[in-house]
């Protein structure tokens, strides 16, 4: 069975042929450098990493580019609320960023272009998006000409009046259509800012994504990835820009994954369930939390539940006893195809429930679990627990208390660690070993 995968802009699942069949090529819309990424933002990382691990099993090379996005307005506007000079803010994020995705289980990307490295790329586009026609200069801003492309609107298959609300787009004078969006805008003196033929300002987000693009991969690549928010507008502009400033198709499959919530609610400051990914880190194992996002299918919905975690929790803990020591047989037909599948991680699963330990392993692998010794995993445990001097002192504590036999002290000790999820085994020779889990 080949790999076949849903194409969002044909809303199909195709079979996936690549290009250049010894060499994959792949973009993910990357964050925004401002404030810490929240666990919605991790699910496009874990998705894709994924993918990513599956494609380079079976093709010889797989080019996967996730961007930094390091000039915005939301960047501008936290870097004053800070009092901060704005590199110090997109370069101390970009860092908390890269730590918390490794911790999940994450291979780093090949590339990670930023937006401040491609300033020449993205003046040179918009150039010749204007030379074209698909772009006009109004009042220091340049503007894509959303009527000067047929077919506007494909990937997102919405109507004219709901794609000028869901952009919601700046109504100005100088526009010549209420749909047309901005490509470069001026910028004042307390604002960054880059020479251009237009002035001095800064690019608008959707051109960025399209010059590093087109810089790293091509003009016409394989994948193109990201949540299903950015479908409209962001996506949709890609394709307008690059599209038209190329002359030649942009990307061949279109992926998006699913919302995720929180216990059942949509994820919001202002109902207090506002979650980051380094919240959910002191709070769970990064295996754990890629392991609950795995489980449900990329293009569905994922509700984050401390349940959810618990259960990753205990399934990795129960691999890692399982495979401690185990080398890895073949991958079974039923996970290839599973995966093969558009990525069906819940059903391969299912099918690892029923698998001899070899066999687990390999799929383990694939999949980017169960990486560490079996000792180190149970004894890292999870965060916020005792750390590892602590145990050990309660554990002399106890010995003291044998010897003193008392017994009840002894027996309350360890009931104790129990409850912080340390098991502690008695060995000959009054040795006591320790790990976390149950």
């Amino acid at each position: 069975m080949a790999l076949r995968l849903y194409n969002t802009l044909t809303r199909e699942k195709e079979i996936f042929a690549p290009l250049d069949p010894s060499h994959v090529r792949m973009y993910v819309c990357g964050p925004t450098v401002y404030d810490y990424a929240h666990v919605g933002n991790a699910r496009p990382v874990i998705v894709f990493d994924a993918l990513v691990r599956w494609l380079r099993r079976g093709y010889p090379k797989v080019t996967y580019v996730r961007n930094i996005t390091d000039v915005e307005d939301k960047i501008n506007a936290r870097a004053r609320e800070l009092n901060i000079p704005i590199r110090e803010l997109t370069e101390r994020t970009a860092q908390i960023y890269f730590e918390d995705v490794r911790a999940l289980g994450c291979v780093d990307p090949d590339v990670q272009p930023r937006v401040t490295d491609h300033m020449p790329q993205i003046v040179a586009m918009i150039a010749g998006l204007i030379a074209l026609g698909h772009a006009y200069e109004a009042e220091g801003h340049v503007l894509f000409d959303v009527p000067s492309m047929k077919d506007y609107g494909r990937l997102s298959r919405r109507d004219r009046d709901d794609m000028i609300a869901g952009a919601r787009v700046e109504v100005a004078p100088y526009k010549k259509d209420p749909a047309d969006f901005v490509l470069w805008k001026p910028s004042d003196a307390d604002t960054p800012g880059w020479d251009s033929p237009w002035g001095r300002g800064r690019p608008g987000w959707h051109i960025e994504c399209s010059a590093m693009a087109k810089a790293h991969l091509g003009v016409t690549f394989d994948i193109h990835g990201g949540g299903l928010d950015l479908i409209f507008p962001h996506h949709e502009n890609e394709i307008a820009q690059s599209v038209c400033a190329n002359q030649a198709p942009f990307v061949r499959t279109w992926m998006h994954n699913g919302f995720v919530t929180v216990n059942g609610e949509k994820m919001s400051k202002s109902l207090g369930n506002f979650l980051t990914i380094r919240d959910a880190l002191a709070q769970h194992p990064g295996e754990a939390i890629r392991l609950a996002t795995l489980k449900s299918h990329y293009r569905q919905p994922f509700d984050w539940t401390d349940q959810a975690m618990r259960e990753a929790r205990a399934n990795l803990d129960g691999w890692y006893r399982q495979l401690d020591g185990v080398a890895a047989g073949t991958l079974p037909d039923a996970f290839v195809e599973a995966m093969d599948d558009d990525l069906n991680t819940p059903r391969a699963f299912a099918v690892m429930q029923t698998l001899a330990a070899p066999a687990l392993r390999a799929c383990l692998d694939v999949l980017g679990f169960c990486q560490r010794d079996a000792a180190a995993w149970f004894q890292a445990g999870g965060p916020g627990g005792l750390d590892e001097t602590a145990i050990e002192a309660e554990i002399e504590r106890r010995k003291a208390a044998k010897q003193a036999k008392d017994f009840a002290l002894a027996d309350r000790i360890r009931a104790e660690l129990a409850e912080q999820g340390v098991v502690l085994e008695d060995k000959p020779g009054g040795v006591t070993v320790w790990r976390r889990g149950a």
